[in-house]
């Protein structure tokens, strides 16, 4: 039987430092557990006993593991997690907290310090989709490409034509 699906994020060293960001940022965010390499684990990879191999943190009732598992591999925005937002105070204050140092890109899409890569959306983009109105949506998608930080409001004024 499975038990569910757990991304495991790679960092080189900053696991616990972005596990604990994305537990802060998140109104429901809390690290479940740390795991510190031990002599044997800490041979094989190179890294120092006694520091981090992997946290266990849980976002918006998501589990998530971050690796300390060194240099070898860097994390890329083909995958990216996407966050349904919906109200623009839960965009802003994600945005925020989630770009701080990191790059903010186009399309409500952003990059953090660490180099996940997150797409912060308004949820009513599903439900003007769903709408079916073809110019509508046209203008919508017009008015979120010049957009970085997604902004509802302006959102749904382009698709209503207003």
């Amino acid at each position: 039987m499975i038990h569910g699906i757990t991304p495991c994020l790679w960092f080189d060293g900053k696991a616990e430092e972005a596990a604990a960001l994305y537990t802060s940022v998140f109104e429901e965010g809390e690290i479940l557990d740390v795991v510190r390499y031990g002599e044997s684990a800490a041979e094989v990879s190179g890294q120092p006993a006694g520091s981090v191999l992997q946290v266990d943190f849980r976002i918006q009732g998501q589990r998530f593991t971050a690796l300390n598992g060194g240099p070898l591999f860097e994390l890329t925005p083909a995958i990216s997690f996407v966050v349904e937002c919906d109200t623009q105070a839960e965009i802003d204050t994600l945005w925020t907290g989630l770009s701080e140092g990191g790059e903010a890109q186009r399309c409500g899409w952003l990059r953090d310090r660490f180099g996940v890569s997150w797409q912060v959306v308004p949820r009513v983009i599903d439900e003007l989709r769903a709408r079916g109105h073809d110019e509508g949506w046209e203008r919508l998608m017009q008015a979120m490409l010049q957009m970085d930080k997604l902004d509802i409001a302006g959102l749904q004024r382009a698709f209503d034509g207003s």
